[in-house]
């Protein structure tokens, strides 16, 4: 019998821009809308210092973020503004725009081909992974890092409240959380830190896999797995359909948590095997669901 072969696209488009004269970043095509020129602003009252103002784009107001500033580099001037371009991106429930000094292409990138960070750019790195492109090397940008620093996350936000009978479910379960961003993973954590329900975490999902095939050979399974969908190395499409590929494996309740804020992730998630994708982040919306995995584990 031949193997299956997965569903999952590794490839995927990446906008590459410039913040500088030199480096180039980059962004997942998934996340974007659209891309504008600078358009005026409507400066917003008391809001953070990387926050230049609103665009109305499409009858839309949008929060536009310079992003140069607000991960530490050379902030845009207003004389350079006119030549600058807005990314407009649908990411974590929110439609905001980034400010960034140049546009330079689209390119398909291959996930397994996208190497983690040095761990030893700290803990403010915003970086998810890098890359390179004809010889230059290609930044990976954390936004959700970046939108946390800009944003705070309200704290109930990752705070679930359980029963005693929902927690009796919860508990015997064994988790993993899989995440590349750092915020994420906190996130995450916390949520279930604050319900008291014991997990294992990594942020890579080649990893995952392994210590799913590790828990397995100890006779000690994974039952719940919650994935981010994008990942260098191994993402959540390529993970999930692994592990729905494997016996040993395959029991696992798989919930894609993405990002993004698109039908399309949630279909590729269905094709390959995922019983769930949700957009981060929402601690309660995360409980229902591994509750919900919960009831699908028990035996019939």
């Amino acid at each position: 019998m031949s193997p299956k072969t997965s569903k999952a696209n590794q490839s995927q488009g990446l906008l590459l821009f410039k913040l500088n004269q030199t480096q180039l970043f980059a962004l997942g095509t998934l996340k974007i809308r659209e891309l504008v020129p600078f358009t005026p602003l409507t400066k917003i009252p008391h809001s953070h210092s990387a926050i230049l103002g609103a665009a109305t784009i499409r009858g839309m107001t949008i929060p536009v973020i310079d992003m140069a500033a607000a991960i530490g580099y050379k902030p845009v001037s207003e004389s350079e503004r006119k030549d600058c371009y807005i990314i407009i991106t649908d990411c974590q429930r929110m439609v905001i725009g980034f400010l960034v000094r140049a546009i330079d292409k689209i390119i398909e990138c291959n996930w397994r081909n996208i190497e983690a960070p040095s761990g030893n750019l700290g803990r403010d790195a915003f970086l998810t992974g890098v890359t390179r492109f004809d010889d230059k090397l290609v930044q990976l940008l954390d936004v959700e890092l970046l939108l946390s620093k800009i944003f705070p996350d309200d704290p109930i936000n990752n705070r679930a409240i359980l029963t005693d009978v929902q927690r009796e479910k919860l508990t015997p379960l064994r988790i993993l959380l899989v995440d590349d961003s750092k915020v994420a993973r906190k996130q995450l954590s916390d949520a279930l830190d604050s319900i008291n329900i014991a997990y294992q975490v990594t942020a890579d999902g080649r990893d995952a896999l392994q210590m799913m095939q590790q828990a397995a050979a100890e006779r000690k399974p994974i039952d719940l797995l919650v994935s981010d969908i994008e990942m260098p190395g191994l993402d959540g499409y390529e993970l999930a359909f692994e592990v729905k590929n494997n016996p040993e494996i395959e029991h696992a309740y798989i919930i894609l948590h993405t990002s993004l804020s698109s039908e399309i992730s949630v279909s590729q998630a269905k094709q390959v095997g995922a019983n769930e994708a949700l957009t981060k982040f929402d601690a309660k919306e995360l409980i229902e669901a591994m509750l919900r995995g919960a009831q699908a584990l028990q035996p019939a």
